[in-house]
């Protein structure tokens, strides 16, 4: 195993926001000349997880491996407790049961399917301990657990994103753009190679392209018009007074997240989940429980009310259009 190749495949991952125990089992492949392997890595999603499976292949002229791209899957289905799995069992010895073990619940779902005799998909801790989810007899389907219907019977929703030397989409902004939120970066690159900033959107409104990937939509900075700072500037937010929060949720929402502000709603102060949405150069707001809500009541500057109401429901129209999966 080549040491440097290791150092710098170590430093990629966790410039892309991958888990310690990736990069360990990273490691682990690596030392056993492994040709090629795939590793598993999740992060919670606003509904549900999203499932990454990352892909590292070894050169066919030295020892050197390389990690060109990965793999994410929202699931919107519940998700696992700490330390579960889940399992594919298949008695194919009278008296002793055969299984394997998968953390990514679509890897296991698909090879449950392919099982040709009978089966059980279950979760937990060990096999000693598992939950049932689904079984198969004689090749069929004959048992899907209500709670787990939804997760089975729906399948992820999925893209390819690729790694360039450590360059490209994070785990972090891979997830919510799955969500169907945007992310920004200032390290996009044309075709001749120049770099330019942009925030980009998977296009969930069409079909995908012939690799079963999302076209994505691009809104240039500063061309396009959204500039995040000033819209924030909009909105009575108790965050933006302090320099160093104002920092981290800039940074937060250009991830694509949905952090949580501290505004004021009906005289009182109450906190708000926000995302960026550059198509509009607005923002949206939901409370607590998930609910959107009307961006205008907590803008610095209240609306003219006398503005047509064919305007407010475009604005109204914009924030549905905005929400995330």
């Amino acid at each position: 195993m080549n040491l440097n190749n290791l150092e710098n495949l170590k430093e990629e991952l966790k410039t892309l926001g991958f888990k310690d125990k990736v990069a360990s089992e990273m490691e682990k492949n690596m030392q056993k000349s492994i040709p090629e392997f795939t590793l598993n890595d999740t992060l919670a999603a606003t509904r549900g997880q999203v499932d990454i499976t990352l892909h590292f292949k070894q050169s066919g002229q030295s020892e050197h491996y390389y990690f060109n791209k990965f793999e994410v899957a929202h699931n919107t289905g519940k998700v696992l407790e700490e330390g579960h799995k889940y399992f594919v069992i298949s008695p194919e010895i009278p008296g002793k049961n055969n299984y394997k073990t998968f953390e990514n619940v679509q890897e296991a779902i698909s090879n449950f399917k392919e099982q040709k005799g009978k089966a059980e998909l279950a979760s937990g801790k060990d096999v000693a301990h598992k939950t049932n989810l689904a079984t198969i007899e004689k090749g069929k389907v004959n048992y899907v657990a209500k709670e787990f219907a939804p997760t089975f019977r729906t399948p992820a929703v999925t893209q390819t994103f690729f790694v360039d030397r450590g360059s490209g989409f994070t785990a972090e902004q891979a997830a919510n753009l799955i969500q169907g939120r945007a992310v920004y970066r200032d390290n996009m690159a044309n075709i001749a190679g120049q770099t330019y900033q942009a925030w980009v959107k998977l296009d969930m409104d069409h079909a995908k392209d012939r690799h079963q990937n999302f076209y994505t939509n691009q809104y240039h900075v500063p061309s396009y018009g959204f500039i995040l700072e000033k819209v924030l500037d909009k909105f009575n937010i108790k965050e933006l007074d302090d320099a160093a929060k104002r920092e981290a949720l800039e940074t937060s929402l250009k991830n694509g997240n949905r952090p949580v502000i501290t505004t004021i709603k009906d005289g009182q102060e109450v906190k708000m989940f926000i995302e960026a949405v550059p198509r509009y150069s607005q923002l949206n707001l939901f409370a607590e429980n998930g609910k959107p809500e009307k961006r205008e009541q907590f803008l610095k500057e209240q609306p003219n009310q006398s503005l047509s109401t064919g305007k407010g429901k475009a604005a109204e129209k914009e924030v549905q259009q905005g929400q995330a999966i």
